[in-house]
């Protein structure tokens, strides 16, 4: 009994590992010659709600992407390309593609 036991833990611990995602990650921000009014606005509202630590806010945007297993080289190729073509402006952002775990 504890064999099959052992046995039925150890195939549903590796059909989870195969099953693991990964989450690639596309951080989107305006580039620094560009003016951001929200960023603006939010820094100036943080003084008035009594948050004193912050000298300067850029706004931007974050896309999660999930992935099974782990990622490879021509996945992140196609994600960063997606995040030339499709989810940033070139002509105004930046971007930068990173794997979370």
């Amino acid at each position: 009994m504890k064999k099959h036991l052992n046995a039925l833990l150890e195939i549903s611990f590796n059909q989870a590992k195969e099953n693991e995602m990964a989450i690639i990650v596309v951080d989107v921000m305006l580039k620094p010659e560009i003016l951001d009014p929200q960023g603006k606005a939010v820094a100036s509202a943080l003084p008035r709600l009594g948050f004193t630590f912050a000298t300067d806010v850029r706004q931007g945007k974050r896309f999660e992407i999930s992935v099974d297993g782990e990622p490879t080289a021509a996945q992140l190729a196609e994600v960063e390309a997606a995040a030339e073509k499709l989810l940033s402006n070139p002509v105004i952002e930046n971007f930068t593609v990173r794997v979370e775990k």
